[in-house]
Parts: C-alpha cells; structure tokens; sequence
C-alpha cells in the first residue's frame, strides 16, 4: 500500500514526503506516514480512508496457502497552526452611544461609547471606559481581534478533534477494499467497482477507484 500510493502521487504529480516508517516483526512494514502535496491531493485521496485487506498467497508459507492481512488507512488535511486575524471593515457594524455608568447615568454628553459587531461571527463587543470615542474605538477594535482569535482557535481545536474522532472510528469492521491477487481481483465494497488487472493497481492507478467513489459520493 505504501508504494501504490507513493505510485499514484507520483502519476498525479504531487510531491511526497516519507515522515514515519516502522518495520515489521518479521517482514513488511508495520506502519507509515506519508505526507503528500499538490492541487486536490486530500480531496482526491480521502476516499481511501477505511480497512484495505490482502489475500494471497503468503511468500512466507513454504504450503502455498492462503493468508488474509489487514491493513488501515486514515487520510487527513494537514491544519495550519498560525491564526491571522484579518478583519474586512465591511464585515464590522460600528455603532456610537453615549457611555453610561452607575445606575445607567450618562456620564458623556457625546456619544463617546463604541460598539463593534462583526456580522460573519455574530460577535459583539463594545468600550465606553475611554474619555474619547477615539480611544473607545481603539479599545474596541483590540477586543474584536482577540475574541476573534479565541474563535478561530477553539474551531481548529474542533476540527482537529473531529480528525481524532475521525481515526478511532476507521475500525476493522469498516473495510472498503479488498485485494485478492491470486485470483487477480480487486474489489471496491462501497462502489463494486472490480478490477482484475491487479499489478496496475499496486502500480498507482487508482483513478476507477477514487473516481467512482467520488461520483457515489463516498
């Protein structure tokens, strides 16, 4: 599985990097982390998440029998650690009152306070501590940046529990493909779409596959 997809991006002309690779106990590989970049590589690949089984005859049985391998496979995005907050003026409803303080008096008879609400997100924040609506505005300004960093950062704290979750839940029992080679078959379970030119697909081509699933929309 590795070389096939290290195949197939080098078919789509994405750059691959090997990031983890463990040996078997005996023989193999027991697991590997590819990173892979190019134009719609994740949107292309994400379809392969799910169990991959192997049935052949084992080159490691000196009988010739049969033997079954199990393999997982979880594709994600890579998540951009840096936050620029990047707010369009355009985005933000600017709002002057006059500031009030204990009991509700007014204690400005110009509309020194400010209120700031950003239509994308919802947000609201407001400033009437300053003595100039110019300084209110400033202070106001400051707040909506840090409560708009504190929202981008707990959404990509949430995507990448969702990746989490995502992992745990490619279990055995989701199995997607199965690759028996000596009877030349590999078969697609989700889209049944089957292919007996085995070597071709071991050799990254992939395309029936993670089109047919993209169509089904898998």
């Amino acid at each position: 599985l590795l070389r096939q997809y290290l195949r197939y991006a080098e078919r789509k002309g994405f750059s691959t990097t090997v990031e983890d690779e463990t040996a078997g106990d005996t023989a193999g590989i027991k697991s590997a982390t590819i990173k892979i970049e190019g134009e719609y590589a994740f949107g292309l690949l994400r379809t392969e998440t799910g169990v991959h089984r192997l049935v052949r005859k084992s080159p490691f049985d000196s009988s010739g029998g049969r033997h079954t391998s199990f393999a997982s496979v979880f594709v994600y995005p890579e998540i951009d650690d840096s936050i620029e907050i990047n707010i369009n003026p355009a985005d933000v409803r600017v709002d002057t009152f006059r500031a009030s303080g204990a009991g509700g008096q007014h204690i400005n008879k110009t509309d020194s306070a400010v209120r700031l609400t950003h239509l994308p997100t919802g947000i609201v924040v407001q400033c009437q501590d300053g003595r100039s609506q110019h300084s209110n505005r400033d202070v106001a300004w400051q707040r909506l940046r840090s409560r708009l960093y504190d929202f981008e950062l707990r959404k990509q704290q949430e995507e990448q529990q969702k990746l989490e979750d995502t992992k745990t839940d490619v279990g055995w029992g989701h199995q997607i493909r199965s690759y028996v080679l000596d009877n030349s078959r590999i078969k697609d379970l989700r889209t049944n779409v089957e292919i007996s030119a085995t070597q071709k697909v071991l050799d990254g081509d992939l395309d029936p596959f993670i089109e047919a699933s993209l169509k089904q929309g898998v």
